[in-house]
């Protein structure tokens, strides 16, 4: 629930069925405006970080965060565009019941506070509210991942195969195809629940992604949406909240796939709003927090405890720079279950999906593979590290057929594998990868 509607009806209950008085605003003053925050005096001893804050400015309630506390007064960080607070203007405490989701999300777009977008009414409340920052399952207590999931993208099924429950990243530079990609990993089957969130992204792609390939899916989907132009507070918010919804659907005993598109704008957000605390920048202009918050947001996916759903996480990571040793993009690594490398050298080649074969992996593929198909993959590996390593040999010229067997295997097989891998959002899923691979070397 909103703080706006939560206030409301805070401010239309009584404390007992026969008193006369209503509960009373804790309230503060706004002493100091800046273009990222406001500073609001005499709440210190009444909040905790995290709590809503607000005041009162054209006819509407406007919402802030509180990011720090001190003696002096609190900083608050608002979810509007603009900061509308003025000096002297009286704000108080905003109580905040979190969400409450329910089956009948499903096929709604709401933003990262949970208010609907979609135009098709107000949002019904479930039975019990979930927490944007709740506490991943026990270690002791998850269930094990190792259920086999087809995603339909051959690239993906045969050299990073993925286990219901897993947690994989998309590591790509801008304009490579990562958003593409995600929308084919969106119509993969078995799932009950689809929860996506689009962080910091462009207010077109929103209705692209909805008319696009998830529309057949759409019924088992929940939209979660703060584009580029929201303030760094909604751009935070909205992958939690996505994630808080999965957590419900999971409880539910749902298979749920989570989509975060992209988790390193909730990255940049992150750090805009650690700044304005106060924390000093250690790495890039990031700030310590955002190396915690990162790992608290990420374990929260993955498999629920035994008997319960699983989230299927999918995470796209954009790379700055395209330099994949970023602080963000490395700590993301080390933190998920395998990554997939979209190289833009291969894009520029007309390859789609641009997917670094090499430089991509999954930690739970041996769930998934044989053993006969382990050794087939890394054997094509192999063939396909050859190929690249002598490209410019071959471009000069120094290479002769009948020299090198292997590379004469290597030189005729890996373009038709390259072929065989191609694939787009209007392409037919893959239902058996190996053996559509296998048709496509016999030709």
């Amino acid at each position: 629930m909103s703080g706006m509607k939560a206030l409301a009806e805070l401010e239309n209950t009584v404390l007992a069925p026969n008193a006369r008085r209503r509960l009373v605003r804790i309230g503060g003053t706004i002493r100091e405006v800046t273009p990222s925050y406001y500073r609001v005096t005499g709440l210190s001893p009444f909040v905790k970080l995290g709590d809503q804050v607000g005041f009162e400015a054209k006819d509407r309630i406007h919402v802030g965060e509180v990011v720090r506390i001190d003696p002096e007064g609190l900083t608050i960080k608002p979810f509007d565009r603009r900061i509308e607070a003025k000096i002297g203007t009286s704000a108080f405490v905003v109580m905040n019941n979190g969400l409450c989701p329910d089956q009948s999300w499903k096929g709604r777009v709401i933003d990262a506070l949970g208010e609907p977008l979609d135009g098709q009414g107000s949002l019904r409340a479930g039975a019990s509210p979930v927490h944007h920052d709740a506490e991943p399952p026990s270690a002791m207590t998850r269930a094990r991942v190792h259920k086999p999931l087809q995603t339909g993208v051959k690239a993906i099924d045969l050299f990073t195969p993925i286990c219901q429950g897993q947690r994989i990243g998309i590591f790509a530079g801008s304009g490579v195809g990562k958003s593409t990609l995600l929308t084919m990993l969106a119509k993969c089957d078995g799932f009950d629940t689809i929860v996506v969130a689009l962080v910091g992204e462009r207010g077109r792609e929103v209705r692209e992604f909805l008319e696009g390939p998830i529309r057949a899916s759409l019924h088992k989907a929940v939209m979660v949406v703060s584009t580029g132009d929201e303030s760094p507070m909604m751009r935070r918010q909205a992958p939690r909240t996505a994630v808080s919804i999965a957590e419900h659907f999971r409880d539910c005993g749902d298979s749920v796939l989570l989509i975060v598109d992209s988790v390193t704008r909730y990255a940049h957000a992150a750090r805009d709003v650690a700044l304005a605390a106060g924390e000093p920048a250690v790495a890039r202009g990031y700030t310590p927090s955002v190396f915690s918050d990162l790992p608290r947001l990420l374990e929260r996916a993955g498999p629920g405890e035994e008997g319960k759903g699983s989230i299927t996480g999918i995470f796209s990571v954009l790379i700055d720079g395209d330099d994949h040793n970023d602080p963000v993009a490395d700590n993301i690594r080390g933190t998920l279950d395998g990554h997939i490398v979209l190289d833009r050298s291969i894009a520029d080649q007309g390859r789609y999906p641009a997917i670094n074969l090499l430089g991509s992996i999954s930690r739970l593929a041996d769930h998934v593979w044989t053993r006969e198909q382990k050794e087939l993959v890394r054997r094509l590996r192999g063939m396909i590290a050859r190929y690249e390593d002598t490209r410019d040999l071959r471009m000069m010229g120094g290479y002769q057929a009948g020299t090198d067997h292997d590379l004469d295997q290597a030189v005729v097989l890996v373009p038709k594998i390259y072929e065989a891998l191609r694939q787009d959002p209007s392409s037919p899923l893959s239902r058996d990868a190996f053996m559509d691979l296998a048709q496509a070397l016999q030709q």
